[in-house]
């Protein structure tokens, strides 16, 4: 890319878009577009050609998405399947259509399959069943990627999928119904401590396994990858190491200073029992995360310590 080119970020208020703009305009690069979802319903199929033919962007990267937590995924199935299919077809498409040089499509590591072995590797996408709870969404992104690799055998298109593990940072949802776990944790420790609280409830048992990305390092990697990748394989993005919820729960207690208790709600679900990427893909292409657990803990917390929740 160069600095001058137009760049398109489908969902730039989200917390992946948004730090992808950020690591962007750090790098120079100046002509940036970007719509809300009032200003582009990226559903309707109408107006995201309209928006395209308009701008003929040289770049895009597709980080518009409907997302929630097990909670969110689990209520309204219809929604996240329906949304993101549509936003897929729509932007993958107009993409083709007015020629871009260069897409990056955001998938999820959701998309693989529940059981699967561990640390996940690219190749194990479509080789078993899906975690129940999130299964419309992950059948979208799944839907998303083929999208991607069908129009890149078919036309030619450049269009590269990369799947991220667990994010979190600046722009992520704090809200209590559809948050991810990462998040649902930063405001109850937040809240704990602000509000001398002697207690925190966590979900499950607290032995499922999760790995945690900074959401800058994940636009570090996905620039990374705009510039230096082409290949129609999807690749992971992630740290390469993983904790437990009990552990992630710990290093939360260390960093806020909450000196209470925890108490496990073992009615509710666990979800997967552990989702580790496999990242020697983007390490060998020359790509590594950055920011460790705790420090990117520590930068969250500060970033929300006055957040009115």
């Amino acid at each position: 890319m160069n600095k001058n080119d137009k760049i398109y970020i489908a969902g730039h208020r989200g917390m992946v878009g948004s730090a992808i703009e950020r690591k962007l305009r750090q790098d120079g690069y100046t002509n940036i577009i970007t719509r809300t979802s009032g200003e582009l319903d990226l559903r309707n199929q109408q107006a995201v050609n309209a928006f395209f033919e308009a701008e003929k962007p040289d770049y895009v990267f597709m980080s518009a998405a409907k997302v929630g937590g097990i909670l969110a995924n689990n209520i309204y199935r219809g929604e996240f399947i329906y949304d993101n299919l549509m936003i897929e077809l729509n932007v993958v498409h107009a993409c083709h259509e007015y020629q871009v040089k260069k897409m990056l499509f955001l998938g999820s590591t959701c998309i693989y399959p529940k059981m699967a072995p561990q640390p996940l590797k690219e190749e194990y996408l479509l080789t078993g069943p899906l975690e129940q709870t999130n299964e419309p969404y992950a059948i979208a992104k799944i839907a998303g990627i083929k999208l991607c690799e069908s129009y890149r055998r078919q036309y030619g298109d450049q269009f590269i999928s990369v799947m991220p593990t667990n994010l979190y940072g600046p722009n992520d949802n704090y809200d209590p119904e559809n948050s991810h776990l990462f998040a649902s944790f930063i405001r109850k420790f937040t809240l704990a401590k602000r509000n001398n609280l002697s207690e925190i409830e966590i979900w499950g048992d607290g032995t499922p396994m999760r790995e945690f990305l900074h959401v800058d390092d994940m636009a570090d990697a996905c620039c990374f990858l705009m510039e230096n990748y082409d290949g129609e394989e999807i690749v992971n993005i992630g740290t390469g190491t993983d904790v437990t919820v009990m552990e992630l729960a710990e290093t939360m207690k260390k960093v806020s200073g909450f000196t209470g208790t925890f108490k496990f709600d073992k009615t509710k679900p666990n979800g997967t029992p552990r989702k580790l990427v496999d990242v020697s893909r983007i390490n060998a292409l020359g790509w590594k995360a950055k920011i460790s657990l705790e420090e990117g803990v520590r930068m969250v917390m500060d970033e929300v310590k006055d957040k009115t929740f």
